[in-house]
Order: C-alpha cells, then sequence, then structure tokens
C-alpha cells in the first residue's frame, strides 16, 4: 500500500513542488498519475522510491515509513518497488537475460532462483526467445519490455512506470499498456506516470490529477476533461 499524508515537499532553492498531497493507493490498485509538466509527478515519485524526503507529512510505501527511513532499510523498502524509465536504462554489453541478472545478483538473489525466475518473467513479457540478445539488437518496444521484465524480475509489490510511453509509437505504447494492465491483474499494483490522454482514456483505470503540486481529481473512467466518475 502506498499512503501519502499531508506531504510537503520544498527544494533548497524555494520551489514547492508538493502542497499538502494526501492520497491512498491500495494493494493491488491501478492507477495513473497525470497533469502537466512540473505539476509535481515527478517529484512523488522520488519521494516513493526514497530519492528525496519529504520537508514534511507523512509517505508510506509497502509497509515503510520513508520519511523516517534508515539508510539500512532503504534497500530493503526499494525492493518491494519495480521501477520503469522512460530512457530504458538498460546496460548496452549485457544481453537481456544478464540485464535481468544483474539486479537479481545486487539483492542477492541466490543463482536457483535466478535461473527460475528470469526466464518466468521474459516469457510473461513475450522475450523469451530474446535473452540472448544485447538491447542494440532489439526494438524499442522490446527494449521497453526488458525494462518491465527488470522491474518484476524481483517480485516486487509495486511497479511504478515513469512515463513508460513516451519513446514508443501508438501501436507499441497500446501494447506496453496491455501488458502493465496483465501484470496489475497478477496482483501486482501498477503506478503509471504520464500525459498521453488517449491511453488513459482507454483504460478506464483510476487518474490522479496533479497540478501545482496538489491533487486536483482524483476520478475513475479518464483523463480530467473526459469522462469520468468521481471517487467517494
Amino acid at each position: 500500500m502506498i499512503r501519502l499524508k499531508n506531504v510537503e515537499m520544498e527544494y533548497e532553492n524555494g520551489t514547492k513542488a508538493i502542497q499538502g498531497i494526501s492520497l491512498d493507493i491500495e494493494d493491488g490498485e491501478f492507477v495513473f498519475l497525470v497533469g502537466p509538466s512540473g505539476s509535481g509527478k515527478s517529484t512523488i515519485i522520488k519521494l516513493l522510491t526514497g530519492e528525496v524526503e519529504a520537508t514534511d507529512g507523512r509517505v508510506m510505501v509497502n509497509g515503510f515509513s520513508v520519511r523516517n527511513i534508515s539508510e539500512k532499510q532503504i534497500p530493503l523498502m526499494r525492493r518491494t518497488l519495480g521501477v520503469i524509465f522512460q530512457d530504458f536504462r538498460l546496460i548496452d554489453k549485457k544481453t537481456v537475460y544478464e540485464n535481468l541478472e544483474f539486479v537479481m545478483r545486487a539483492v542477492g538473489m541466490p543463482q536457483k532462483e535466478i535461473k527460475n525466475r528470469i526466464p518466468y518473467v521474459l516469457k510473461l513479457v513475450g522475450l523469451e526467445k530474446k535473452a540472448d540478445r544485447y538491447p542494440t539488437e532489439i526494438s524499442g518496444g522490446e527494449q521497453q519490455r526488458v525494462a518491465i521484465a527488470r522491474a518484476l524480475v524481483n517480485n516486487p509489490y509495486t511497479i511504478i512506470a515513469d512515463e513508460p510511453t513516451g519513446n514508443l509509437d501508438p501501436d507499441r505504447s497500446l501494447e506496453l499498456m496491455r501488458l502493465l494492465i496483465k501484470i496489475n491483474q497478477l496482483g501486482t499494483t501498477v503506478v503509471v506516470v504520464t500525459h498521453e490522454k488517449d491511453l488513459v482514456d482507454r483504460f478506464g483505470k483510476r487518474v490522479v490529477t496533479i497540478d501545482r503540486g496538489r491533487v486536483v481529481n482524483d476520478s475513475v473512467g479518464g483523463y480530467v476533461g473526459g469522462k469520468t466518475n468521481e471517487r467517494t
């Protein structure tokens, strides 16, 4: 579960990125986080991953209090999260398999678990035949699916996707979103940060709209401006 309670975030330069946000995301939910550039979406992601610390308020992520977390607990908290970036951030000199193996070894997974888990995750994202390819040898859409596999490989409670379709064409974007929906249906909480209104409207999921550091709309059914039903 993700919980933000009266969260404030002011950067050292005086920018008030988050202004009193309270937001709950339950286990197993699929949520789109939308809003204009500079609205505070990226800061929320940084707060959830522990990259920055809130100025005030409470941030809870999968049982961890992020604002008061110790350095020893940060790796444990981050193991509960899988993060997908717009620019993929794959290691070009490692194969698809090795990219996944790298993140599993980084958290101390035993070799037996690595050998069992990677084929399963690659099959889930439709890349079981590309395990020995290098990122430069596969398409952009396939690279993004490798990024999703990497986020999934340590079996996190929550996937956070930060503009995951930003570098993809419309067909690949739709394919990617369907994959994230499938992952969510298997029980993983999914939070997608995006500005793509058409994709958001297509799936009829919960949409949280951020503007100037505040939640201005929390609806089910589509982007603000579309046909939405307010949450109660």
